[in-house]
């Protein structure tokens, strides 16, 4: 979820709210969003890309074993109709491929190695020398991994990431192409709601920047629960329109250009109008302990590290409730 851009849309786009016509939807009771009894959440983003090769298996399988309560994921979708789990339209970031997802089959796709380009502690980045990339090479073989498969550093499908994590909590947020490709977001929302419908799961949130393709996805799998997408998000911030049926949560990135927007009083408001509070980093602040800390104090009901085993750590220390496993409230603090 990296949403550099969220906070420019939110303040060039607030004239345009103010006068919008939108449908209030009354929020849900506090007591019947079962999202605001799942806290605090570790909800591993990419399945923490600062400690492991983003949304791969090898990241997901990390997470969950060093105590994750949930994975945030993003998918895009093939050439040949295939969801799968990668952030950007094009493959050239993380794999020792280049192009785009939608151009290629999911053979294609799966060929490639996803921890071409990880360095530990820094995520995907590109240009360093030999020697700074530890797990190039682990989809072939080369190096071996003790504990994990090849195929652990491919780019995975969806269905794969399902079978594997039958009763983690997972995060979804529908990708496309480019911002301004909405029907690329509808047709990977298209066949992530038929997926998601055979799967039976609602354990899980589905969210997306694209308002039209989460708006799609909802009536195509209503059963499943969603956080608000970017013109939702607006209404609500600058506001307090509630967004749409089906919402059970907001996630947000912690300040943008020094404003401050993963805040108490906002969390307040969320859960005083029945929804979660879910906060991402990804450019928006440092993935560090200060900044850890700071958001679990916000009340937030989870928090999307990148560093996974820092905010477990942290949480353990602090003795945070967690969900099903009673704890320290940060919301009790004054």
């Amino acid at each position: 979820m990296r949403r550099r851009r969220l906070l420019p849309v939110l303040l060039s786009t607030a004239a345009l709210a103010v006068t919008a016509s939108v449908t209030a939807v009354p929020a849900a009771a506090a007591d019947t969003n079962p999202w605001l009894e799942q806290r605090v959440l570790n909800m591993a983003h990419s399945g923490g890309e600062h400690e492991a090769p983003m949304n791969t298996m090898y990241a997901f399988k990390r997470a969950v074993a060093l105590g994750s309560d949930m994975l945030e994921i993003d998918v895009q979708s093939t050439q040949d109709g295939q969801v799968v789990v990668m952030h950007n339209a094009t493959v050239d970031e993380t794999t020792n491929g280049t192009g785009r997802v939608v151009d290629k089959t999911l053979d294609e796709v799966q060929a490639l190695d996803a921890a071409h380009w990880f360095v530990p502690g820094r995520s995907a980045v590109h240009g360093l020398d030999r020697t700074a990339y530890t797990l190039r090479g682990a989809r072939f073989g080369k190096p071996k991994v003790d504990g994990y498969k090849n195929k652990d550093f491919r780019v995975p499908t969806l269905k794969e990431v399902l079978r594997a994590f039958p009763t983690t909590p997972i995060n979804i947020e529908i990708k496309g192409t480019s911002d301004a490709d909405t029907a690329s977001f509808i047709r990977t929302g298209t066949l992530l709601a038929d997926l998601l419908n055979k799967s039976g799961r609602t354990d899980l949130i589905v969210g997306s920047f694209n308002d039209a393709a989460l708006a799609d996805f909802h009536q195509r799998a209503p059963q499943v629960p969603m956080s608000a997408a970017r013109n939702a998000m607006i209404n609500y911030f600058l506001l307090g329109v509630k967004p749409p049926e089906g919402t059970v949560a907001f996630q947000v990135p912690v300040t943008f250009a020094g404003i401050p927007v993963a805040t108490r009083a906002f969390v307040q408001r969320a859960h005083n109008d029945g929804y979660a509070v879910h906060v991402w980093f990804s450019g928006s602040a440092p993935d560090d302990a200060a900044t850890y800390n700071a958001m679990i104090d916000t009340c937030a009901d989870g928090i999307m590290p990148a560093k996974p085993t820092l905010l477990e750590s942290i949480l353990d220390e602090r003795g945070i409730e967690r969900p099903g496993q009673p704890g320290v409230d940060p919301c009790a603090a004054a």
